[in-house]
């Protein structure tokens, strides 16, 4: 599956490796549980071992793939407790966010999100759901930033990073998608009307519908695959190269 590459100005060469890979993980490129097979990656990447170790060690502080001795790296699937917990953190780091970013947000900051918000729909009638992920994720982060908190911006970057993949993939029921842009819509009235209390309530009702629908989305594929042991895949990628 072929994908453009995204270069980072300034960034290291493993730091867009990296970049890469989190692309790959998040959509799903690279299945939870996959081994990451170095010498395929590294072909399909064309770049040595070295970055993408490298790569692959900055993923693993993130949460997005396990390091295991004498195995190599796999990536992270989360089990239904796991998920629970982590949604539940991080509704509290979102309705956070969007209560103080409502009060602190500026008018340039705000022309920002609402910018982003457009090209989200657009992708959104297209279908495109890489494009509209990525940003439905910066619009976010926007709002996270717009709360001008650092070490709720940290804790935020820490535990969503875990979480990326799954809400990726919840915007794969058609139904759950359009639900989710309407709540886009409230976000940002509520965000323009200035309203705190209106943009805790929007985003940690967002973040608890997402958790119901990993989960919902979980318990089936538990379902499809009965008496199956879940072992490590090895991963089987393609896409476009690093330059």
């Amino acid at each position: 599956m072929s994908a453009e590459i995204i270069l980072i100005p300034g960034a290291s060469l493993h730091a867009q490796v990296a970049h890469r890979l989190r692309e790959m993980l998040v959509e799903n490129r690279i299945a939870p549980g996959a081994k990451l097979n170095e010498r395929e990656l590294s072909a399909v990447l064309n770049v040595s071992r070295t970055p993408l170790r490298e790569a692959i060690k900055m993923l693993a502080a993130e949460g997005l793939v396990e390091l295991l001795p004498n195995r190599g790296a796999i990536a992270v699937e989360l089990t239904e407790a796991d998920i629970l917990n982590t949604f539940e953190v991080m509704a509290g780091l979102e309705a956070q966010s969007g209560e103080l970013a409502a009060v602190r947000i500026t008018e340039s900051e705000l022309v920002e999100i609402r910018a982003k918000h457009f090209e989200m729909l657009a992708a959104y009638t297209r279908r495109d759901l890489p494009a509209y992920y990525r940003l439905n994720a910066s619009i976010h982060s926007a709002i996270n930033a717009a709360a001008k908190n650092p070490v709720l911006s940290a804790t935020y970057k820490q535990v969503n990073a875990r979480l990326q993949a799954l809400r990726f993939r919840s915007n794969q029921d058609g139904e759950k998608w359009q639900d989710a842009v309407a709540e886009h819509e409230q976000m940002i009235d509520a965000l323009t009307r200035r309203d705190a209390p209106a943009m805790r309530r929007v985003l940690a009702d967002h973040l608890i519908r997402k958790r119901d629908v990993v989960v919902a989305q979980l318990r089936n594929a538990t379902l499809a695959e009965p008496g199956e042991t879940p072992t490590p895949r090895a991963a089987s990628v393609r896409a476009s190269p690093l330059r």
